[in-house]
């Protein structure tokens, strides 16, 4: 896999696994002020999941590599 190819797989990677990691954690405030949603997370820590979400990109994206780069699966 060329550079471009793999930058492109590791982004669309790190958006899978942080799309799917928002939820995880999300409480709804107790106390719901005017003008705020209700299911609008009290403390969405998205720092925290950014950084999570990377390593486990990473992980997948060296899993991707190696499966590409072993020849078992091809798009010729």
């Amino acid at each position: 896999m060329d550079i471009i190819s793999g930058v492109v797989v590791y982004i669309l990677l790190w958006w899978w696994v942080f799309l799917m990691a928002l939820p995880f954690g999300a409480t709804p405030p107790e106390v719901i002020g005017k003008g705020h949603a209700p299911s609008a997370p009290k403390n969405p820590r998205i720092w925290t999941k950014a950084g999570i979400t990377s390593i486990i990109a990473l992980v997948l994206w060296f899993g991707v590599n190696a499966v590409i780069g072993s020849g078992w699966i091809t798009f010729r």
